[in-house]
Order: structure tokens, then sequence, then C-alpha cells
């Protein structure tokens, strides 16, 4: 890790190179094309074996296998169904912001960020009610998507292979359930994805409703507690929002995903040589792409590439979804749950003041709130 890092210090690329770097084909996301995987490479130390855990899922296969996962996911995952939930979305809010005027106070990540994105993603999939506790399914999810930090060690990989192991176990459990009283759902949708005799195998199935499930909230509950302490951090921004939320939503929160975007930074494996900023990257190198870096490039965004603007009119230039063939395919659900949550916020509540210093979730990736207590009135 440390070598592949040190090849790219000072010279990663602009905005508009890592755009280019995210569309081009000459790139993997497969870690077995890697010489020297850092996260793989000490799951063996760990564990003493390989390990493959999640290789099924679309985020981590290539064309064509990506192509065709892609095609049948998105059979069953389709903006019709999105937006199917706005009213579901709105309400959950609203049940939320009642109950926080009610006590005067909002634990921003905890009463508001988490709960919205992760019932709407459970409710979204259909997910049977098997008994599991959602801050077990919260403590899997959190530890999973720790094996995208850039630094890593062997104990704590044990751990995520171990919450791994149990994920596909919870998802599977599900699934099979699903299989057996089927519904209009998203789970059962992708159960039934067909083309032209093609489905989705057993292991294929688990690993892309454990990327959504897990996907689908985690990056949003940044994108919300971020967002909403960015506001917090310029009254002048906030101020227009409330004056104006249904007007500026979509591309405030356009403007939010770019300021402090959800995911930092995205891997690729070199299949070829790749010259950055000078520097010849060798074929089978790991390499880090730093959306949160080409998010706020002056090239691209101006001068004012550091200042929030609500207003700013290529604030959808952003990266924050990733390009090309991996962006996010949840970026219409993730819009329409900010554009709710951060809306209502600031609509239903005239003065909203953090009461505390906020707690951060540790992460380099996936930075984000881990706590931070508002009073609301």
């Amino acid at each position: 890790m440390t070598r592949v890092l040190s090849s790219l210090s000072g010279a990663w690329p602009a905005q508009r190179r890592q755009n280019a770097r995210l569309r081009e084909p000459g790139l993997s996301v497969e870690d077995r094309r890697a010489h020297d995987t850092p996260l793989t490479q000490v799951a063996i130390d760990a564990v003493g074996e390989r390990v493959r855990q999640g290789e099924h899922a679309m985020l981590n296969r290539d064309p064509p296998d990506h192509t065709r996962l892609r095609r049948l996911v998105s059979k069953a995952f389709t903006p019709r169904m999105v937006q199917r939930f706005r009213e579901r979305v709105q309400q959950l809010v609203d049940e939320s912001l009642d109950r926080a005027g009610a006590r005067g106070e909002l634990e921003l990540i905890g009463d508001f960020a988490f709960p919205l994105p992760f019932n709407v993603i459970s409710e979204m999939l259909g997910m049977p009610d098997t008994g599991v506790d959602i801050e077990e399914v919260r403590s899997l999810s959190g530890l999973l998507v720790s094996s995208l930090e850039p630094v890593v060690d062997p104990e704590h990989v044990k751990r995520v292979l171990a919450a791994g192991d149990r994920m596909h176990e919870l998802v599977g459990a599900a699934t099979e359930a699903k299989r057996s009283a089927p519904g209009d759902d998203l789970l059962s949708a992708l159960i039934a994805a067909e083309e032209d005799g093609d489905v989705l195998s057993v292991d294929e199935l688990i690993d892309q409703v454990t990327l959504l499930y897990v996907a689908g909230h985690e990056t949003t509950v940044n994108l919300i507690g971020n967002g909403v302490r960015a506001l917090l951090a310029d009254p002048a921004s906030l101020v227009q929002l409330r004056a104006d939320p249904e007007g500026l939503a979509a591309g405030a929160v356009d403007e939010l995903l770019r300021f402090d975007s959800p995911v930092q930074m995205t891997r690729r494996i070199t299949l070829e040589e790749v010259e950055v900023g000078g520097q010849t990257i060798e074929p089978g190198a790991f390499m880090l792409l730093v959306l949160g870096s080409a998010n706020r490039d002056p090239a691209v965004f101006g001068p004012s590439a550091d200042r929030l603007d609500l207003a700013r009119a290529d604030a959808s230039s952003h990266l924050s979804f990733g390009g090309g063939r991996h962006y996010c395919l949840g970026a219409s659900l993730a819009r329409l749950e900010a554009q709710v949550a951060i809306g209502s916020l600031v609509s239903r509540f005239g003065s909203i003041e953090p009461t505390a210093d906020p707690v951060w979730n540790g992460r380099i990736n996936l930075r984000g709130l881990e706590r931070l207590p508002l009073a609301v009135s």
C-alpha cells in the first residue's frame, strides 16, 4: 500500500483527468488483477488464505461480467421504483422531525441521517422480518465499508471478514424467505430478473443485495450529515436554502455532494502502463482516485472551488457518484432522500444549533459524522 500511494503522492490528477480515469477501459476494479492488492494481502496475512468476499458484486467486476450484472439489477432497480418511494421518504422525514420538534433536540446521525436511508432501502428491498437486530446490521455494515479504507491491519481485517460472513448469512436467509413469499419489492424483482434465460446465481444475488443494502444507506448518511454540517458552518447558505427550499433543493444537493463528498476516493487497478502527472505507473498497480480532491479542482469549479455556493451552476459536474460504467446506480435515490431530508429540516426549524462538537466516524474514505447533537426550534 505504501509503495502505491507514494508513487501517486503529489501527482494526483485534476478533476477532468480523474473523470477520464473513471471511464478508462484500461483500468480495472477487480482486485485479483493487482500484483500487490493491499487489502487482499493483509487478509492473506490475517487468515492464511486468499479471500474473495463480495467478488460477485457488480462494483467489483469488469465487463462483460459487470455489464451483465448491472443490466439484470437495473431491470429491478428502476427510476419508477425510486420515485414510488418519494411520499414514503417524506413521511419518514416528517415523523423524525415531529419527534425532534416535541423534544427540542435532534441527534443528527442517530435520529435522522441513519434511520431514513436505512429504513428506505430495507423497505424498498422488502427485507423480510427474520428477527435481525438493526443495531447488529448497522455494526456489520460499518465494518464492511471499513474495508474501503486505505489503511488496514490484520486484526481489523479478521473482524471485517467475520462481518462479511455474517452479512452473507443474513442476506442469504432473507433471499430464501423471499423466494417462498415474493412481493412487490426490489428483492423479489432481483430474484425474478431475467434476460434471454440469464438470471442471477445465488452468490450473485446475495452479493448484489448486500451491495444495495450497505451502499444504499452508508453513503447517504454521510451526504445528509456532512451536508447539514456544511450548512450550519455557513449561515448565509443556510438562510438562502431556508428561503427557497424547493427552488434550490436539487442544485443544493449537488453542491453539498461536491463540497464534501460522501465517498472520498475510489480504486482502480492498472492493466497496462499509465502515466499520471509525469510518472509512469506499472501494470498491476493499485491506484486511488481521490474524488474529494477532484471536486475542489479550481480548473473546473473556479477560484471559489473551496467555498460552498448553493447556486453554483456547474455543481453537477462533481464526481461524488463516480463515473463511467460504475456510476452509482443509486444516485437518484440518494438525491431524493437528501433533497427531502435537508430541505424539510431547514424549513421546519428556524433555529438549528449544535449543542456539542461533532464526533467523526474515524474513516478516511467514507468520512462522515458519527454524532452531532442539535437544538431545534
